[in-house]
């Protein structure tokens, strides 16, 4: 009765006794159970060890790893993005930080008498405009055949894996920046509807071109008809995180309305097959690609990582000999990859970027076949140094895919499997992604995408250019170690074919 009295006469004390009252009933909760070894040992004090392993990545990127050791984006790759984004100065001070003589390390070198940047054409009031030089879709007359107005695009990120708000941002980004915006596996969307020029992915599970019976060719000739932003549609084979799988979509991601895109039960994971079942074959392939430009008039390509080459070989003797095929090509490298997949499969399966490239790209450049494909290069190349050493290589386009996650806010917290992004990006809970502003991160992806291709151009004008596809192995050096360096068409054995210039001011006319 005494306790009652001073407890109201001092109510204060009675958030201390209830507080340790919680903590025993935590106390002997955690003696009695059985299955957390620490939990037990350690009663209360345990839980912190779950706690600290479940924000860890947040510890190390920001306060244990320094500038150059965070993966896969490092410190001082996210300050730049964050900083061209946010239109801050994204300039670093005091020289390099980098290792120069570090084997594999890239050197652009520079003209002695640079591309006079007072020359440079601008393009639709845009300072940063660098259209493609080829036309996707010519060498086959499709009636849809398409210049993409920006070098640099965002890859494929489903509605699903991201939420709807990090994609209208993406989407309406895209439009104010005049480049593409890739559907990922997911499909069209409603979100992917804000006004940018879209590629649709068509994956394993072919989300929005199916009904309960499989692919319908019609359903895809009445979205394109529908939504004329639909530039081209780009058939997913396989990606840099999980090649030879399909697509994951966690339970507590397929919310209602992405189980009625993609005609799945809502509440359960979404798991694409990892085969197509429209075909098995190359000849089957090419014949799939040509129903599907031939219905919709659009250029139809493909996307892939790299791993055995038969398959490469075959389709470079197919498209010699029918003239028939993909008109674009996108390669992924082993180091891309969004969302959820197996550790082994995003360690150790498929070839990197570079090597993976460049094996196919001499596949088709001893075919003759380099001028009639678009090659479009995927796989942390989202910063202009590792742009221009694609784009020498024989790329000439750039997607970007976690470089633009982290313009709209990504902290890398790696919770994309989860659904419990913390910044709201790669989740579908409504609290997180109330924390998105839209119009906000619609302008940072704008400036991302600007941002990268102003210092692209700048790259090229400093090495004597007035596009960055004019880039040559011979304008790279790579360290070999020993403090020596080999250009990059020593390195990797063959030379990009040139591609026809006729100069800014032509590429739009």
């Amino acid at each position: 009765m005494e306790i009652l009295q001073f407890i109201e006469r001092h109510p204060v004390w009675s958030f201390f006794i209830g507080v340790f009252a919680f903590l025993v009933a935590v106390a002997i909760h955690d003696i009695v159970q059985r299955k957390h070894t620490i939990m037990h040992n350690f009663p209360v004090v345990g839980h912190l060890r779950y706690l600290l392993e479940l924000i860890g990545p947040e510890l190390r990127q920001y306060w244990v790893a320094n500038d150059k050791e965070e993966m896969p984006f490092n410190r001082a790759e996210r300050r730049w993005v964050y900083a061209t984004a946010k239109a801050q100065n994204n300039n670093f001070g005091f020289g390099t930080t980098e290792q120069l003589y570090e084997v594999g390390y890239p050197i652009i070198k520079h003209a002695v008498f640079p591309f006079p940047e007072d020359k440079a054409v601008v393009i639709h009031d845009d300072p940063t405009a660098i259209p493609c030089l080829k036309v996707i879709g010519e060498w086959r007359n499709r009636p849809r055949a398409w210049r993409p107005p920006s070098i640099v695009n965002i890859s494929g990120m489903s509605f699903g894996s991201l939420g709807d708000r990090a994609v209208r941002a993406l989407n309406e980004g895209a439009k104010l920046a005049r480049c593409w915006h890739n559907t990922g596996e997911g499909g069209f969307s409603k979100y992917h509807a804000s006004g940018a020029d879209v590629v649709w992915q068509i994956g394993t599970g072919y989300f929005g071109a199916r009904d309960e019976h499989g692919f319908r060719l019609e359903k895809v000739v009445e979205k394109t008809d529908q939504y004329p932003q639909i530039r081209m549609i780009e058939i997913k084979l396989s990606q840099g995180a999980k090649p030879g799988k399909g697509g994951i979509l966690p339970a507590a991601k397929v919310t209602a309305e992405i189980a009625e895109i993609r005609g799945v039960p809502k509440g359960k994971d979404c798991i694409s097959p990892n085969h197509h079942a429209e075909f098995s074959t190359v000849d089957e392939m090419i014949r799939f690609i040509e129903r599907i430009a031939a219905a919709t008039g659009l250029p139809v390509g493909i996307k892939s990582a790299v791993g055995e080459l038969r398959f490469w070989h075959e389709l470079a003797e197919r498209m010699q000999q029918s003239k028939k095929g993909p008109d674009f090509i996108v390669i992924d490298g082993a180091e891309g990859g969004t969302g959820a997949a197996p550790l082994t499969f995003a360690d150790h399966v498929a070839l990197p970027f570079k090597v993976g490239f460049a094996r196919v790209y001499q596949i088709f450049q001893k075919a003759k076949l380099t001028s009639r494909i678009a090659f479009v290069g995927s796989g942390k190349l989202g910063f202009p140094d590792r742009a221009v050493v694609a784009l020498a290589m024989g790329c000439d386009l750039i997607n970007v895919a976690r470089e633009a996650m982290l313009a709209i806010g990504c902290i890398q917290a790696q919770k994309c499997h989860t659904g419990f992004c913390p910044s709201g990006v790669a989740t579908q809970n409504w609290w997180l992604q109330r924390g998105l502003d839209v119009k906000d991160k619609t302008l940072r992806t704008a400036r991302y995408i600007r941002g990268f291709r102003k210092e692209l151009l700048q790259l090229a004008h400093a090495a004597g250019y007035e596009h960055p596809a004019q880039f040559t192995g011979e304008d790279i050096e790579i360290s070999i170690g020993l403090n020596r360096y080999k250009n990059l068409n020593e390195i990797l054995g063959y030379r990009r074919d040139p591609v026809k210039f006729p100069g800014m001011a032509k590429l739009v006319a």
